[in-house]
This record gives structure tokens, C-alpha cells and sequence, in this order.
């Protein structure tokens, strides 16, 4: 599959002998031109390549920062002396750095551009999760998962920057890669967290931070592009090309390409105004759907195994539940993108994920140690809302820059509107001391979701919308 993708790009983006002594051809391939280095059809099925395995290994890295530790919450707090609202605060954390560091993706990649990013956050992610373990004390144990939470916040956005830029008619095949790796990721981390830990001593601060390893393989792909500002989401990426419509012969595409990267960018290009965001009815509906959505995982992610462990649920079954809800998400992650593009309007999808939460909160409710392989299942299913918010992200800006905007847009105030659910789970299961509260404010949340959802499934685009 990565092939056939690296091979479709392959043919779009390259250039003849003619095309590659122009200005956008010398000036993407150095830095400021200083050094041109005409890009070949060969240098660019390497650099796809990269991109290619970059963009797997990063999403990756994604989740077990947060998944690992909620297999391990309860050592976390009995080693650390956390009181169950503080232990409601760490999994606040992590939508709080995806709300305050996400929003400075998009200048930092206009600036080092977004590979660079890319690469300094899983570089945040390796030394963040390899000291938060031996941190000593609560405070230092938060900053540290605040520095691993920055790298994922800052890569969490670019992600559909990037694949915008170098796959702009394969967005669902692309998204769903990366979604399915995301998961993927996030469900081997629930997995074997908890045996990892057995396997080293049990010791959780072992546990914890085995997965720094991971983040670190993901470094080095990104290190040959660091100079390759020309993938940068800002406005100078011509709109023409993300609005090639994917089922055009791809003759055309790749004539059409090549005329885009052989002209000089024009003055207006390099100085797009940025769009008023704030005045589409669809990136505020798609911000709160994307808020509420992170909210029902992180309140996943982060209490899901306890509540199977309070219900009688030995910890290592636990922590496999946990695996199943998030390894939901390797083949729907792919399919649901896939299936996103070809329909004109999402909110049907929406509905779908929203019923099976519904169910899914009912069930833990109700008999959450007898149906539990039941409720995980579906719960994963519900959770799949991500890789189809991401989609939506995609679909509903038109240029680069706009889904650059977008997506910092979305995932700021998304997660922003996500911090106090987690929170407010562990205070409503402390003073209660029981699940009921907590499940009922899950169960009550999921309404509002799927009618943003609804909204934000709409064909529309956001420029279209702020220049009315």
C-alpha cells in the first residue's frame, strides 16, 4: 500500500530537465536558494519515501505516552501519593499541552518548516517520556509529560499539514494510514504496558519509560528534510494543487503538477492573507466535535482500565480491555477516511460512532465485568470519531494553508474544550466513590458530539464561509 501511494506521488511530482532550473524548483530543494539542487524524479521517490515512513513512525508515537500511563495509573499514584482529583488532573494534562502548544504549530512550521517540527517534538516525546518515570515528585513528573505532550501537540497538527502538501488527492488514503498507526500505537502501548512492567522488576518507572525507545526511532526520518521548506503550510503552497479532483487521468494530475511546481510563486501567493478562521459556522462546529470527541478518549484512555480494575477485573486483563478499545482503531482508522471522501456529507458516520458510545457507556453501567470485551469493543468503535475529525479537517479546507489553519484551529480549541472532562471524572468518582456519576456525565456528552458532528460533516469549506 505504502508503495503504490510513494508511486502515485512519484508520478504527480516530477519535474522534466526544463522545470528543474526554475525559481520554485532551486528554492524548494535549499534553503532560501542559497544552494539549488535541482530536484529529480529520483530525489523525490526518496523524499516521498521518507515522508512516507516518517509520518507511520511519528503517529506511532502519538498515544502511549498517555495510554501506558493509563494501564499504570494506579501504581502512578500510589508511588507518586496522588489523591484520585490530582490523578483526574494528570489526565486533564494532556488535552491541556495539545490546546496551548498545538496553536504554535502552524507559525513554527511557516518558520523551520514542518518536518523540522516534526522532528524536534518526537525528539520532546523521547526525552520527556525517559525522565517523567524518575522525576521524584508529582510537579516534576507533570512537567515532564508536559514536554512529551509538546512534541505530540506540535506533530498532532502537522499532520494533515503534511499530508495536504505531499499527497493532496490521496487525503484519505493518507489519513487513514497514519490514523491506523495512531491506533496501533495507542493499543500496543495499553497492551503490554502493564507485562512490560512485570517483565522489568515491576517497577512502573521502567514501565513508563520503555516507550521513550519508540519515540526515539521515529528521529531520524525526518533528519534528511529538514531543509525542505517548500512543505511548509503556508500560503505560498498554490491552491490548484489540492484542488485536483482525485478521480481526474492521472496524465493530468501529473501535467498539472509539474506546471505548479515549475512556475514562479506570484507576490500574492507568497503574501495570502490569513483566512478569519473564527467566522466559520464549520471550523466551530468541527472544533467543538473535535473537543468532545478527545474528551470521551482521554476520559478512555485515562480511567477506562480503573474502571474495569474497581469492577473485580484482574489489572493485566484490564490493560488488554484497554488494548481492544484502542486497537479498534487500526482497521476502522483506515476504512472510515477512505469512506469519508466519497460520501458528500459525514454526519451520517458521525451518528454510527455516537449510537455505539451510547451502548458502550450503557453496558459499563450496567455490567461493566460481564460484557466488558462487549463495551471495549464498542467504545473502540465510538472512538474512531478521531481519524474521522481529521478527515473532516482535510475535506473542509480547500488550500493548504487553509487546512493548516484549520487544524490549528480545530485541535486548540478542541482540546481546550476537552480539559475539564477528565478532571471532572476523577472528582465526581472520588466524592461518589463509585462510576455511576462519572459514566453518566460520558453517556450525556456523547449528544452534543453527535450533533456538532452533524454540522461539521457538511459540505463546506471554510473559505468559502469567511469570504461572505
Amino acid at each position: 500500500m505504502m508503495g503504490l501511494m510513494v508511486s502515485e506521488e512519484t508520478t504527480r511530482m516530477t519535474t522534466s530537465p526544463t522545470e528543474q532550473q526554475t525559481p520554485a524548483a532551486t528554492a524548494a530543494s535549499g534553503e532560501g536558494g542559497a544552494h539549488p539542487e535541482p530536484r529529480t524524479a529520483a530525489t523525490r521517490t526518496w523524499a516521498t519515501r521518507l515522508v512516507v515512513v516518517g509520518i507511520v513512525l511519528s503517529a506511532l508515537n502519538l498515544r502511549p505516552a498517555i495510554t501506558s500511563l493509563g494501564a499504570l495509573l494506579e501504581e502512578v499514584r500510589d508511588g507518586l501519593g496522588m489523591s484520585g482529583s490530582v490523578a483526574g488532573l494528570l489526565t486533564s494534562v494532556p488535552p491541556l499541552c495539545f490546546a496551548v502548544f498545538g496553536v504554535m504549530a502552524p507559525r513554527l512550521a511557516r518558520r523551520f518548516g514542518p518536518a523540522a517540527v516534526v522532528c524536534a517534538g518526537m525528539a520532546a516525546i523521547t526525552a520527556g517520556l525517559l525522565i517523567r518515570p524518575y522525576a521524584g515528585n508529582t510537579i516534576a513528573f507533570l512537567a515532564a509529560s508536559a514536554l512529551a505532550l509538546m512534541g505530540i501537540a506540535v506533530s498532532n497538527v502537522l499532520m494533515p499539514v503534511i499530508v495536504k502538501r505531499w499527497f493532496p488527492d490521496r487525503v484519505g488514503s493518507m489519513t487513514g494510514l497514519y490514523s491506523m498507526a495512531l491506533a496501533l500505537g495507542t493499543s500496543t502501548a495499553a497492551a503490554v504496558t502493564v507485562p512490560l512492567t512485570g517483565a522489568l522488576g515491576d517497577s512502573w518507572k521502567s514501565g513508563l519509560a520503555v516507550w521513550a525507545a519508540l519515540a526515539a526511532v521515529a528521529v531520524p526520518p525526518w533528519l534528511p528534510l529538514l531543509r525542505d521548506r517548500g512543505a511548509a503550510p503556508a500560503a505560498e503552497q498554490p491552491a490548484a494543487r489540492t484542488e485536483e479532483p482525485a478521480a481526474e487521468p492521472a496524465a493530468h494530475t501529473a501535467r498539472s503538477a509539474r506546471q505548479d511546481t515549475a512556475r514562479p510563486r506570484t507576490e500574492r501567493e507568497e503574501q495570502a492573507p490569513a483566512l478569519r478562521i473564527t467566522r466559520s459556522r464549520t471550523a466551530w462546529a468541527l472544533a467543538v466535535f473535535f473537543g468532545l470527541q478527545a474528551t470521551a478518549a482521554y476520559i478512555t484512555m485515562g480511567w477506562m482500565a480503573q474502571i474495569f480494575r474497581d469492577a473485580g477485573v484482574a489489572a493485566g486483563t484490564a490493560g488488554l480491555l484497554l488494548a481492544v478499545t484502542m486497537v479498534m482503531g487500526v482497521p476502522l482508522a483506515f476504512v472510515i477516511p477512505r469512506v469519508a471522501t466519497r460520501l458528500p456529507h459525514q454526519g451520517p458516520i458521525v451518528l454510527v460512532l455516537g449510537v455505539c458510545g451510547l451502548a458502550g457507556y450503557a453496558g459499563l453501567y450496567l455490567a461493566p465485568a460481564g460484557g466488558a470485551w462487549a463495551w471495549a469493543v464498542l467504545l473502540g468503535v465510538s472512538n474512531c470519531a478521531f481519524p474521522l475529525a481529521l478527515t473532516m479537517v482535510g475535506m473542509r479546507a480547500r488550500t493548504g494553508a487553509g487546512v493548516a489553519q484549520l487544524s490549528a484551529f480545530a485541535q486548540s480549541t478542541g482540546y481546550l474544550i476537552s480539559i475539564p472532562g477528565p478532571l471532572l471524572v476523577g472528582v465526581l468518582y472520588q466524592s461518589s466513590g463509585g462510576w455511576g456519576l462519572p459514566i453518566a456525565l460520558m453517556t450525556a456528552l456523547m449528544i452534543p458530539q453527535m450533533l456538532v458532528g452533524w454540522v461539521a460533516g457538511r459540505n463546506r469549506t471554510v473559505e468559502d464561509e469567511t469570504a461572505r
